[in-house]
């Protein structure tokens, strides 16, 4: 199946200029959405997963069925005050701006090994502040992964920077 093939394309949106690429096609076709699961655990099955981390909010989708795929805990990370317990915090830049993610404090204990998931890597900001974020509370992570990667934006360059291998499932050039 080519999962590629899934996914639909909006152009000008949010802003003009801008292709979007809709997850959800993918995600609402039964065979797509197990086999971007089965592809995106397949490299990870003979690996020691303690938690999935998910970056809110189709990180949370992906992330708690790729746990359950590879018989590990699934860790959420939000966006600034939707957590209800005492939180981790890094902030990250955004085009315009900056926003913050958190983590429960006790949501990762004692280099506890990590697969952290999204659907998209475009700049890498986002992933990349998850990271500190969970390095800052003791966690490894081990590596990351995402559905969609749109290379143009060196996102998968940042992340492997940071010494995090990255896997990704489809490529789309440009924005």
């Amino acid at each position: 199946m080519n999962l590629k093939d899934t996914i639909r394309t909006i152009p000008d949106f949010p802003k003009k200029g801008i292709m979007f690429r809709d997850i959800t096609t993918l995600m609402t076709n039964p065979k797509g959405f197990t086999e971007a699961v089965k592809q995106l655990a397949a490299p990870y099955k003979n690996t020691q997963i303690d938690n999935v981390v998910g970056i809110e909010a189709r990180g949370f989708i992906f992330g708690a069925a790729l746990a359950v795929e590879l018989g590990a805990g699934f860790v959420p990370v939000r966006k600034k005050g939707k957590l209800p317990f005492d939180t981790y915090e890094q902030d990250y830049d955004l085009e315009y701006g900056t926003d913050t993610l958190e983590l429960h404090a006790d949501a990762v204990r004692g280099q506890e090994r990590i697969l952290l998931i999204d659907d998209l890597i475009a700049t890498g900001g986002t992933a990349e502040a998850a990271v500190k974020l969970l390095r800052k509370a003791g966690g490894n992570v081990i590596a990351a992964a995402f559905v969609i990667d749109l290379p143009d934006l060196g996102g998968r360059q940042r992340i492997e920077a940071m010494g995090v291998p990255v896997t990704t499932l489809v490529e789309f050039d440009g924005h």
